[in-house]
């Protein structure tokens, strides 16, 4: 293995892309257990180890991460003696580990897992999916060709109570649904600090860390948790949770990628050298209805309950990984909802007609909450199988898609996006449209070019 400033050696991008399942990994039965690496030891990471040490068919093997204290913390954690490795490319040359889970920071999600697929691994990769639009279908042609089960991490769709839910709005219990609002709000002022660009700790391999994305001075900011308002590596609060939100729109509503986005904000009042908006409102509009997605890091507001609305022609249905709360809207007739306090002459007449609830209330939790070990055991089940799993990769690559865009619209004034869903491209902008892919940093865009996607 050359140094990572140097170009991967011909002989090794010629391995990763001539393997295949067959040639590189072992055919499972159903009662085998899948042996599995972690690439990425941080907040998540760590959280993926706990869940998957309860499933019976998962066998913890290997654990990567360019910060030495975290592998050794994952390899404790464990409690099975993993393989440590500070590089991950290593790790993919094991031929004792099945299949990956990635928990890197976003800018290496699409790189490692189409090199993982090449390396005959079956992935589960965190969300969000990518750093940019292309890497999405670089992923799923990746996935395709080398036949592997890529699972992506938006776990709030394995919740138990989503059956019911999906059963709910198949049957039109809450009407005709024609909109949707969704979004964050916290306060954190006044943010995470200036702290000035230094020498990266000795225990961190940071031209590793940093991978395909630009060189720059290390910043303790920009490394380990606080790479996500930093658009070099990240998108902001827009893909750290707006994906897993429209995630669910994706998944109860059967839509793909949306036909327009515009967004608008900016870093109003954080004071520390994030990049990434502080306040951000967007709309997405696909084809029968809007998401609209509000963030806020400045203001922890009063918004009464959570989760994501879902507005129906019969009432509301608010849904995430705690459960879903469906409330009737009353069938008021239109007259009665004007003000009453004047009535002139000609104005409408209100009907005699007693309010009654247009659909029936309900409530049902989900007593744990976090669906990840539920996510996990369908990427397992998949990996057996060789079905589709219930986050595929395109899927993930369809969430990421108006997450960008949104993105995109903001940091271009917010100005509205036409998406052409078959080209996968901006209409009519070449600005926001150069705006989809992004160069990677040497010597990984040779790397990407090895695999002719």
């Amino acid at each position: 293995m050359k140094d990572n400033n140097q170009t991967m050696s011909s002989s090794r991008r010629d391995f990763l892309g001539a393997v295949t399942a067959a040639s590189y990994g072992r055919v499972l039965g159903a009662n085998d257990r899948v042996r599995i690496g972690f690439i990425g030891c941080g907040l998540i990471g760590l959280r993926h180890i706990a869940d998957f040490k309860l499933l019976k068919d998962a066998e913890l093997t290997a654990v990567s991460d360019v910060h030495q204290p975290r592998v050794e913390r994952a390899q404790a954690d464990c409690g099975t003696s993993p393989k440590g490795y500070a590089d991950f490319r290593k790790m993919l040359d094991d031929k004792n580990v099945d299949a990956v889970v990635i928990s890197t920071p976003d800018h290496w999600h699409a790189l490692q897992s189409i090199m993982a697929c090449a390396a005959g691994k079956d992935v589960y990769v965190e969300k969000p999916m990518t750093l940019f639009v292309k890497e999405g279908r670089w992923m799923t042609t990746a996935a395709r060709r080398y036949k592997r089960i890529v699972q992506g991490g938006t776990q709030g769709r394995s919740g138990a109570h989503f059956k019911e839910v999906l059963e709910l709005i198949a049957a039109g219990h809450i009407g005709k649904i024609h909109a949707i609002r969704t979004g964050s709000t916290r306060n954190i002022m006044p943010g995470f600090g200036n702290p000035p660009d230094s020498e990266p700790p000795s225990e961190i391999d940071y031209d590793l860390w940093l991978g395909p994305a630009p060189k720059r001075p290390y910043n303790r900011n920009r490394a380990l948790y606080n790479f996500r308002w930093f658009w070099d590596y990240s998108g902001g609060q827009m893909t750290n949770l707006g994906a897993h939100d429209i995630d669910l729109v994706h998944y109860v509503l059967k839509v793909q990628s949306p036909k327009a986005v515009y967004s608008s904000g900016g870093r109003f009042c954080l004071q520390d050298n994030g990049e990434t908006p502080d306040v951000q409102d967007a709309i997405i509009e696909y084809p029968d209805f809007n998401i609209v997605i509000n963030i806020r890091e400045a203001s922890a507001g009063r918004r009464v309950g959570g989760g994501t609305e879902l507005f129906g022609t019969k009432g509301s249905m608010t849904i995430g990984r705690g459960g879903f709360e469906v409330f009737p809207d009353m069938t008021i007739p239109a007259e009665r909802q004007i003000p009453p306090w004047s009535t002139p002459p000609g104005h409408p007449q209100p009907a005699d007609i007693k309010p009654e609830p247009r659909t029936q209330a309900k409530k049902v939790g989900n007593p744990s909450n976090e669906p990840l070990a539920r996510h996990a055991q369908n990427w397992l089940d998949c990996i057996k199988s060789r079905q589709m799993p219930i986050s595929d990769v395109e899927q993930g690559h369809m969430v990421s898609i108006s997450c960008h865009l949104a993105n995109i619209s903001l940091r271009l004034g917010g100005r509205k996006l036409r998406w052409d869903p078959v080209k996968e491209d901006i209409i009519g902008d070449r600005e926001a449209s150069a705006m989809l892919v992004r160069p990677y940093r040497k010597p990984w865009d040779d790397v990407l070019r090895s695999f002719k996607l």
